[in-house]
C-alpha cells in the first residue's frame, strides 16, 4: 500500500496528469491473454508454460509482464458465496500459479464480470464485489479484467454503468493490494468519458477479430466513429477498430488508457504486412499491448514483431500522448471488401520527437506524402505551428526488426544458450534499462534506423504497400523540437 501511496505523491509532485489514483499503468500495461486464441481451453500448465515462453523468448525483458487467465477458470461459489477455483485445471491451486508466475519475474492477472456471469456463463461478479475482490488479492493477483456479459440491464446511461463498475474498484482498493483494474464493457456507455476516474484502462469497442478489414454483421456500426452506436458487438475489424477510437484517442493519459483489445499478431488471419500496421497502430495509439496468440506455438514471424523495441518505446513513452489522425482520404483502391482508405497518424514524443504512420488501408501500393504543416496540424493549423519551419531527421521504425533466422534460433534454443544469443544480437532489454531511460539516453536501439531527413516546410513521402503502414520517428535537427510540452 505503501507503494501506492509514493506513486501518486510522486505524481502530484512532478505535476504528472494522473487517471486513476492507484499508481499503476504509468504506460500503457504489456503482458498476454489466454482468450483470443485458446478461449476456456485453460490450465495451470498453460499458464506457466507461457510464462516460460515469455521469459525464454525474451518477451519479459522487452515488456510483457502481465499473465492473464481469462474466463472459464471457476468452479461456483462455496457456502460463504466466495469463487472456487476449479481445481481440475489449477489442482494447486491459484496462489501456487501466482507465485510460480512471480517467480519469473512476471505479474498475475485474472478476469470476471461485471455480471451474473461472465460470458462463458461462470459465476459473475456483479453484487459479489468485496468477496470476489478479497479472493483476488489472497491469491496474489495483480491485474483484473472485467467484463461485461449478464449486467441485468445495469447500463445505459453512462452513471449506470459507471456505479456498476465503481464498486469493484472500490472493493479492489480495499484490499491494499496494487491491482491493475481493466474494463472490458465494450465501449458501452461511453467509457472513453469515465473510464479514467475509476480503471487504469477501459475498451472502448466491440470484440476484435483476426481480420485486418472486412466488415461483419457481428460489428454493426456502419460510422464506426459515430458515439450512438448502442450495439458494440464482436468481430470488429483492426481498421473498424482504428477509425472508431479517432474521434477521442486523446483520452487517454498516465494511468488510464484506451483499450483497443488485445493484438492478433501471430494467430493466422492476417498478412505480416497486416500485423505489423496492427500493432504498429495499437503501440502509437497507447492501447495496452496484451498478445493474444498461444506463445507454446510462437512463430518466428510473429515474434519478431510483438519484440520490436523502437515500436514499442512508442507505446511506453513516458509524455503519455497518443497519436492523432491528421488525415483520412477514403477514395483510395478499394480492397476485395470494397475498402479502400488512405489515413496519416502523428503525435508528439518525449524530448520534442515526433511519430507519424502512413497507413494504407487500400487494395494497392500507393506512394503516402504528408507534409510537415499536417504532421504538426495539432500543434498550429495552417502551417502556423514553429516545428514546421525545422529540420528533421527521418528514423524507419521497422528499419532494423530482428532478422527471422534470429527469431527461430531463439525459440529453439536451449536455455543456457539463449544469453548469448541476446547479447550478441545487443537486443534492447527493458528489465535492465527501462523505456524512460533508454529514451533519456538516446539509445540507438529505440529510434530506429535514419533514412534521411526532412527540411523546413518539407514533406515525409513513403511508399507503403497494400493493407500496411510505414512508422517513423521524427527528430528536430536543432533545439526547436525540443520545446516542453504543454499538457492539456
Amino acid at each position: 500500500m505503501a507503494s501506492i501511496r509514493i506513486a501518486i505523491s510522486l505524481a502530484v509532485l512532478t505535476g504528472q496528469a494522473i487517471a486513476v489514483n492507484n499508481g499503476l499503468a504509468r504506460t500503457p500495461q504489456m503482458g498476454w491473454n489466454n482468450w483470443n486464441s485458446l478461449g476456456c481451453d485453460v490450465s495451470e500448465s498453460l499458464l506457466l508454460d507461457t510464462s516460460k515462453t515469455l521469459v525464454n523468448s525474451g518477451l519479459r525483458d522487452v515488456g510483457y509482464n502481465y499473465v492473464v487467465l481469462d474466463d472459464c477458470w471457476s468452479d461456483g461459489r462455496d457456502e460463504k458465496d466466495f469463487l472456487k477455483v476449479d481445481m481440475k485445471k489449477f489442482p494447486n491451486g491459484m496462489n501456487a500459479v501466482a507465485d510460480e508466475i512471480h517467480r519469473q519475474g512476471l505479474l498475475f492477472g485474472m478476469y470476471s464480470s461485471a455480471g451474473e456471469m461472465t460470458c462463458a456463463r461462470y459465476a459473475g461478479s456483479l453484487d459479489y464485489e468485496t468477496n470476489d475482490a478479497t479472493s483476488f488479492a489472497k491469491w496474489d493477483v495483480d491485474y483484473l479484467k472485467y467484463d461485461n456479459c449478464y449486467h441485468m440491464g445495469r447500463f445505459g446511461t453512462p452513471k449506470l454503468s459507471f456505479d456498476r463498475y465503481k464498486v469493484m474498484a472500490d472493493a479492489l482498493n480495499a484490499t491494499g493490494r496494487p491491482i491493475l483494474y481493466s474494463l472490458c464493457n465494450w465501449g458501452e456507455d461511453f467509457s472513453h468519458t469515465w473510464g479514467m476516474s475509476i480503471a487504469n484502462s477501459w475498451r472502448m469497442s466491440g470484440d476484435i477479430y483476426d481480420s485486418f478489414s472486412r466488415p461483419d454483421d457481428l460489428c454493426p456500426c456502419t460510422d464506426a466513429a459515430d458515439p450512438h452506436c448502442i450495439a458494440p458487438g464482436s468481430h470488429c475489424s483492426v481498421l473498424s477498430i482504428v477509425n472508431k477510437v479517432a474521434g477521442f484517442a486523446d483520452r487517454g493519459q498516465p494511468g488510464g488508457w484506451n483499450d483497443l483489445d488485445m493484438l492478433e499478431v501471430g494467430n493466422g488471419g492476417m498478412t505480416d504486412d497486416e500485423y505489423k500496421a496492427h500493432f504498429s497502430l495499437w503501440a502509437a495509439l497507447k492501447s495496452p499491448l496484451l498478445m493474444g496468440n498461444d506463445l507454446r506455438t510462437l512463430s518466428a514471424n510473429a515474434l519478431t514483431i510483438l519484440n520490436n523495441p523502437a515500436v514499442i518505446a512508442i507505446n511506453q513513452d513516458p509524455e503519455g500522448r497518443s497519436v492523432s489522425r491528421v488525415r483520412r482520404d477514403t477514395d483510395a483502391a478499394p480492397d476485395k471488401y470494397g475498402i479502400g482508405e488512405i489515413q496519416v497518424w502523428s503525435g508528439y514524443l518525449y524530448g520534442g520527437d515526433q511519430v507519424v504512420l502512413l497507413l494504407n488501408a487500400g487494395g494497392k501500393d500507393t506512394r503516402i506524402t504528408a507534409s510537415l504543416a499536417e504532421i504538426f496540424l495539432h500543434e498550429g493549423p495552417e502551417g502556423s505551428a514553429p516545428q514546421v519551419q525545422e529540420e528533421w531527421e527521418v528514423y524507419d521504425l521497422w528499419a532494423d526488426r530482428m532478422d527471422n533466422i534470429l527469431g527461430q534460433k531463439i525459440l529453439d534454443a536451449d536455455v543456457n544458450q539463449l544469453g548469448t544469443l541476446f547479447k550478441d544480437a545487443n537486443w534492447y532489454n527493458s528489465t535492465e534499462l527501462p523505456y524512460k531511460d533508454g529514451l533519456k539516453k538516446s539509445d540507438p536501439r529505440l529510434m530506429g534506423k535514419k533514412i534521411g531527413k526532412i527540411a523546413p516546410g518539407g514533406s515525409l513521402s513513403a511508399k507503403v504497400k497494400k493493407h500496411s503502414a510505414e512508422m517513423f520517428r521524427l527528430r528536430s535537427v536543432g533545439e526547436g523540437g525540443k520545446r516542453k510540452f504543454k499538457r492539456r
